[in-house]
């Protein structure tokens, strides 16, 4: 029981960690410290994305379903979770459409990160 109660966690953070790796930035307008979180979790997310490699935490959360007594599903946790959601059954994501939506949010969250920049280099030469 334990054990299906901590990969529901797993779950739920790998849940809110690809949604902080998206839309972070946005955080950053109201605490921009946030950057020194923000911007490692978008690179991580980034390259996971472009190289298809399978976050650390799918594993665990695998591994936490068979000590529960559960299946352990196959692919990613967006392909299990999350394309259910958003697409109709069996339609893959095209590594272009993976590539062009990742790409989005680095623009978006760039954007971010340039106001933040540029009001810190504002602030700096008024000093």
């Amino acid at each position: 029981m334990i054990y299906l109660i901590l990969a529901d966690l797993v779950m739920l953070i790998h849940f809110f960690f690809i949604l902080f790796a998206l839309a972070g930035g946005l955080f950053m307008l109201r605490w921009p410290k946030v950057i020194w979180l923000h911007f490692p979790a978008m690179v991580w997310g980034l390259l996971i994305i472009l190289f298809r490699w399978i976050c650390p935490l799918t594993p665990l959360e695998n591994w936490l379903l068979i000590q529960g007594g559960a299946s352990p599903y196959e692919g990613g946790f967006i392909a299990e979770y999350l394309r259910p959601i958003i697409y109709t059954e069996g339609i893959e994501i095209p590594l272009s459409l993976a590539i062009a939506l990742v790409l989005t949010a680095v623009v978006i969250n760039g954007g971010v990160y340039y106001k933040i920049v540029k009001k810190a280099f504002q602030s700096l030469r008024a000093k």
